[in-house]
C-alpha cells in the first residue's frame, strides 16, 4: 500500500495547525510554504478537514486556519481512512473469496496480520504525540527515528 499525497499532507497540515494551536491563524500561504505542499492542492486538502471539523477559518487580513479538534483526539489511521478509505494490502484480505487459493493459502495469514499492525501503529500516533516528541520542530516531526519501535509490537 502507498499512501497517497493527499493523506501524507493532510498529516502535515494537522501537524504545522497542532503546532500554532494557541497563536494567531496561519494562511494558507504560509503552511504551503512551511510543508512545501502546492497551494491548489492545499486548498482542496483545507477543504475535506475543514467539512470534517478538524479546522476552522478565519476572514480578514490576520484570517487563516486554526486547529478545531483536539490534536489528542486525531490519529494517524484515522486520518489515512479518511484520504484513502479502508485499505488493505492486499485483496485477499477482506476479499478472501476473490482467490481460488484463499481457504488453503498460508501467506493470506501474512497479509491479514500485516494490514492489522499497520492500523494499529497508525491509530496509536496522534498529531499530538507526534509533535511531543519532535519538540514542536516539524522537520524533526518528518523523522520516525526518533520513535521506539517496540513501543508499536
Amino acid at each position: 500500500m502507498r499512501l497517497s499525497s493527499k493523506s501524507r499532507y493532510a498529516v502535515r497540515v494537522l501537524l504545522e495547525l497542532a503546532r500554532h494551536k494557541d497563536g494567531d491563524p496561519i494562511q494558507v500561504g504560509v503552511i504551503s510554504r512551511l510543508q512545501d505542499i502546492p497551494v491548489k492542492f492545499l486548498e482542496q486538502i483545507i477543504r475535506d478537514l475543514k467539512k470534517d471539523g478538524y479546522i476552522t477559518s478565519f476572514r480578514g487580513p490576520k484570517g487563516g486556519y486554526k486547529l478545531l479538534a483536539d490534536p489528542e483526539g486525531i490519529t494517524f489511521g484515522e486520518i489515512v481512512r479518511k484520504f484513502e478509505g479502508e485499505t488493505d494490502l492486499v485483496e485477499c484480505v477482506t476479499d478472501p473469496e476473490g482467490c481460488k487459493l484463499s481457504d488453503e493459502c498460508r501467506v493470506r495469514h501474512v497479509w491479514v496480520d500485516a494490514t492489522r499492525n499497520l492500523y494499529e501503529l497508525l491509530d496509536s500516533v496522534t498529531i499530538a504525540s507526534l509533535l511531543e516528541t519532535s519538540n514542536g520542530n516539524l522537520n524533526d516531526a518528518c523523522d520516525t527515528s526518533h520513535f521506539k519501535r517496540e513501543e508499536y509490537y
